[in-house]
């Protein structure tokens, strides 16, 4: 078998789905390996961070395989590989992990200290993250398999619930960590930056954590419109009305006990200024609604090298964040990468037993591999879908 195909980053705005190599059971360096498996994609993701790449916001250079949310069937089995098997359908954490360094150990998968030789943490098809070849493809090696993969425990069931359990690959865990990350609980008031797919994982998360209220906040009618049907409170940032007089409208009072960034860098200021970019907007004005003593995850991606950005400092990653004002309110901060596999198995079994309906949550719409370029387009357009590529066709003929 030597045939793969995969979506390939061609320069700002273009992608294209072009013949790639079949995968080697090699590391980036082209050092032989017997930890991998090579596997056939059935489901594979596009996300809002691989639209950063595409929209020329980082120094990710042509010719990038694309993709870090895959789902797959084994069918190659590299010589170290123990606990799994051929036919096995697995997640694969966009993390690459090796789960031997510190930081594995310590389940800070986000960060392995051995998967990328310039700095800590790997992720496939990923700007600066290790060179690992990306999954939006017919085929996939993954590394340390056996450490990273996570098996579903019935192959039919799984099949069944795909396009859920898809999810659990990036933006589910992602939305997860937010809210752990942010403090919610049973009761609590939550306030998600961001209507997109992670937004919306955030705030099917905070549900299931058992907050009281979740109240979602964007500037695209389409997906504030799609937060409400799916049963979440939302405020429209495009409004002149600032955000803690929309809260204020809902809860009575203009704060929210936890609060989550799903926005990231690429964000825009509110009202008036909403066709503005403001990278430091969303940041700021979670500070400003979130109750002393609170917590504010950031899951929404922040980089190093922006070099799109409008002004010098944001070009090196610096932003105008009123750092005071988050001291002075006593709050915590928590940033970077989601450890997938932290929470991915948990996750899995609230699908599995119909706790979490995170497809219809995330509205996840299914293409096929030629339609992904259309399908990177209307996702940058702003349109409420998680684009969820099917390689083979296999959920179409199941």
């Amino acid at each position: 078998m030597s045939d793969n195909r995969g979506v390939v980053y061609l320069g700002q705005g273009h992608v294209e789905v072009q013949s790639i190599g079949y995968p080697k059971m090699v590391d980036p360096s082209g050092r032989p390996i017997g930890h991998g498996v090579i596997l056939k994609v059935v489901t594979t993701n596009i996300c809002g961070s691989d639209q950063h790449m595409v929209r020329g916001r980082t120094t990710a250079e042509v010719g990038l395989v694309l993709g870090h949310e895959i789902t797959g069937e084994v069918i190659e089995i590299g010589r170290d590989v123990e606990t799994l098997k051929i036919g096995d359908l697995v997640s694969v954490p966009f993390n690459v992990a090796c789960g031997r360094c510190t930081t594995c150990k310590e389940q800070h998968t986000g960060v392995c200290l051995n998967v990328n030789p310039s700095r800590a943490g790997g992720a496939y098809g990923y700007v600066d993250m290790g060179g690992w070849i990306g999954g939006q493809s017919e085929y996939v090696m993954v590394p340390y398999a056996d450490f990273n993969l996570l098996k579903f425990p019935d192959k039919d069931k799984a099949m069944e619930k795909i396009r859920d359990l898809t999810c659990l690959s990036d933006i589910l865990p992602t939305g997860y960590h937010g809210a752990v990350t942010a403090g919610v609980k049973p009761g609590s008031t939550v306030y998600i930056a961001g209507a997109g797919p992670v937004g919306m994982a955030a705030a099917a998360s905070a549900r299931l954590l058992g907050a009281a209220v979740t109240i979602v906040g964007d500037m695209n009618p389409e997906r504030l419109a799609h937060a409400r049907a799916v049963g979440f409170e939302t405020v429209d940032l495009s409004l002149d009305a600032t955000l803690g007089e929309q809260i204020a409208a809902i809860l009575g009072t203009p704060e929210v006990d936890c609060a989550v960034d799903c926005v990231g860098f690429e964000a825009r200021g509110h009202g008036t200024h909403a066709h503005e970019e403001a990278p430091a907007t969303v940041l700021n004005s979670l500070m400003e609604v979130t109750r002393v003593a609170g917590a504010i995850g950031i899951p929404g991606l922040y980089v190093t090298d922006d070099p799109g950005a409008t002004d010098a400092a944001a070009k090196r990653g610096s932003l105008s964040i009123r750092f005071g004002l988050g001291w002075a309110k006593s709050h915590s901060f928590h940033t970077g990468q989601t450890p997938v596999m932290k929470y991915n198995r948990n996750l899995m079994q609230a699908i599995l037993w119909d706790r979490l309906p995170i497809a219809q949550i995330v509205n996840v719409s299914v293409i096929s591999l030629d339609e992904a370029p259309n399908g990177y387009r209307q996702f940058d357009g702003g349109a409420p879908r998680k684009f969820v590529i099917d390689p083979h066709g296999t959920l179409k003929s199941a």
